[in-house]
């Protein structure tokens, strides 16, 4: 798994990249063998959802909005994901953002995420990975509380390298997706087609996804708020839905904010 965070950083007034004890990588791995996230961390230890692969503080200005820091893990076994478990993305996530706000406070403009849709299980009929997405849609309680106000309109662009399978099976996708019923994530429309999309360079190489792109869909919806939690959950959740539909290569996907949250009355309260 790979994500890249996209932004505005300011750095703490004690934090100094140059001279910091605790770099971004050894940040992050502490982080994750704190939470328990950490696959053999220590000698004769099992469990752990991935492996320390690399990660660093990067700000990149050549981007529009500029790279932020990046952070990259493999899979703890079992690979191939089984069917009862969705991809540890919210987690990977969420630690990603834990660890850029030990060394400042960020302005999340966008967020990059390689989603390895080919280490999840392949389906085996219609009841194949519904404990996957049961296991999702209990993580919603997280989610439960959050006030209308906070609720922000995205925009998520699929790309799939250059493997045709994803504009076709979009479609499925999108209606599988306004099926299920959870309030994370509203899902409004699709477009094969979407100029207005931004287009960030994936940071990885071609040959770990079947790149370049070629291939892209995006999908347009609510979100019940801008934060590296929620958004981590809607990866995973894209991720099953593109599993379910046949898609078995990675997938980059990019979130991008269309509007500030939306400022309305919660009625729920």
């Amino acid at each position: 798994m790979f994500a890249a965070l996209y932004g505005e950083l300011e750095l703490h007034p004690w934090y100094d990249p140059l001279v910091a004890t605790e770099d971004a990588y050894s940040l992050f791995y502490a982080r994750s063998s704190a939470m328990g996230w950490l696959a053999g961390a220590r000698e004769h230890t099992s469990g752990g959802l991935w492996h320390m692969n690399d990660a660093g503080l990067d700000r990149d200005f050549r981007s529009s909005p500029a790279r932020i820091a990046w952070f990259q893990v493999a899979l703890a076994e079992p690979v191939p994901v089984p069917a009862d478990r969705p991809l540890p993305l919210q987690p990977f996530l969420s630690c990603a953002g834990d660890v850029v706000a030990r060394m400042g406070k960020m302005c999340l403009k966008a967020v990059q995420v390689v989603l390895p849709v080919h280490s999840l299980d392949a389906p085996a009929g219609a009841s194949s990975r519904l404990d996957a997405v049961g296991a999702l849609l209990q993580a919603t309680g997280w989610f439960a509380d959050c006030a209308s106000r906070f609720r922000t309109e995205v925009r998520i662009t699929l790309e799939g390298g250059q493997d045709s399978t994803l504009p076709s099976a979009a479609p499925e996708m999108l209606q599988w997706m306004q099926g299920i019923k959870q309030d994370v994530f509203t899902c409004d429309s699709l477009s094969l087609v979407d100029e207005d999309a931004v287009h960030l360079e994936p940071g990885i190489p071609n040959h770990l996804w079947l790149g370049p792109s070629r291939h892209r869909v995006t999908f347009r919806g609510t979100l019940s708020e801008w934060s590296l939690d929620a958004l981590g959950w809607l990866a995973a959740f894209l991720a099953e839905a593109s599993r379910r539909q046949g898609i078995s290569t990675p997938l980059i996907l990019t979130a991008t904010r269309t509007k500030e949250p939306v400022n309305r009355v919660d009625r729920r309260r």
